[in-house]
């Protein structure tokens, strides 16, 4: 769990409620269903138009990361390739087949697989970099759906306040129905700039951050994979890889 995201949510509906309590006004005015239909509806709509499903899916996926980060252990990464560095300056490429099965990471096993084979390093620098840079531009692609959400937002809420004065002005001769048209008209201008400023758009930094995070721990992966299959001494790939911890 993540907890800078829960305090940092927290924290700031906390700012706007209590600033309203504080400028006496009622908490009940800043709830109006009917705006927040309008402004989230909206703008899911717009995004939905925007992208393709997989990618609108797979940013929905990783929306999680937000609240439950993805785990980059880079000292443990580290230790394990030079484990395997050792073993196969002692025993040969051939001496690390036993591992492959129980590496758990797709992409380390992979690699690994590759070393055992004997593929040639650049052969396999290519290979993995491939892999690097479609996993990269999925997500990336796939985080954009936040950042787009964060451009529709503002623009829905500011006609679902429109919408709100349309029904003020069809409704002058009736005095009743004029408070909810005023509070749907002002309430949904809220709701836009609040979700894509407290919610669409920081999901999207911080889905930005753990993606960058896990390239560079794929990277670490084909540095030392790549060390190993030039038969590189194990404390030369141990100090480089060193240099990704800092």
């Amino acid at each position: 769990m993540d907890p800078n995201s829960l305090i940092g949510l927290l924290v700031a509906i906390a700012g706007i409620v209590g600033g309203q309590a504080l400028e006496g006004g009622r908490l009940g005015s800043l709830f109006q269903f009917t705006a927040f239909v309008i402004v989230f509806a909206g703008t899911a709509g717009a995004v939905l138009v925007q992208s393709p499903m997989p990618t609108f899916l797979t940013g929905l996926r990783l929306a999680r990361w937000v609240f439950r980060s993805p785990v980059f252990d880079r000292p443990a990464l580290v230790a394990q390739l030079t484990q395997w560095s050792q073993l196969a300056r002692r025993e040969g490429l051939l001496g690390l087949e036993k591992f492959v099965d129980g590496v758990p990471d797709l992409f380390l096993r992979r690699g690994l697989q590759m070393v055992v084979d004997g593929i040639e390093p650049e052969r396999m620098r290519a290979a993995l970099e491939v892999e690097i840079d479609t996993l990269e531009t999925i997500q990336r692609d796939a985080a954009r759906i936040w950042e787009s959400a964060g451009g529709y937002a503002p623009t829905i809420g500011i006609l679902g306040a429109v919408l709100g004065l349309i029904h003020v002005m069809e409704n002058l001769s009736d005095p009743s129905k004029l408070g909810g048209g005023i509070a749907v008209a002002f309430v949904a201008t809220i709701y836009g700039v609040a979700l894509a400023n407290l919610v669409f758009l920081p999901i999207a930094g911080k889905l930005k951050l753990h993606i960058a995070a896990q390239v560079r721990y794929r990277e670490i992966m084909t540095d030392g994979l790549l060390g190993i299959a030039n038969g590189e001494n194990p404390r030369i790939i141990e100090s480089r890889l060193a240099g990704y911890l800092h």
